[in-house]
């Protein structure tokens, strides 16, 4: 990786600070942050901001699935986000940023896209 492509990785929470299948807000460099532990090992981040009411609750949403999709269903409009691409299924000129998530010996760090 040369210099110019480097991420800037920001430690948020441990592994243990999120349960199964749930979500968690972190501010990073600014920006409102969910990060979802889905089953044991998988993690994803997206924008926290709900794209239609401008709150930060994502994190707060439901967790489920969607065909083959794994999405958070926002708690205010119900709209689902698709956590992998950050997509909006119900309206996509709603759709949010995702961002890299990686473990570090039980640390969580993001990185802003």
């Amino acid at each position: 990786m040369t210099p110019s492509h480097r991420e800037n990785w920001t430690p948020v929470c441990t592994t243990r600070d999120i349960l199964p299948d749930t979500g968690v807000c972190a501010l990073v460099d600014g920006r409102h942050v969910a990060v979802f532990r889905i089953g044991d090992d998988r993690f994803y981040a997206i924008d926290n901001v709900d794209p239609r009411s401008g709150a930060s609750v994502l994190a707060r949403g439901l967790v489920g699935s969607l065909g083959e999709r794994v999405v958070v269903a926002s708690p205010l409009y119900k709209h689902h986000f698709d956590l992998a691409t950050g997509e909006c299924l119900e309206a996509p000129e709603h759709s949010v940023r995702t961002h890299a998530v990686r473990s570090d010996n039980g640390q969580l760090l993001v990185a802003l896209h």
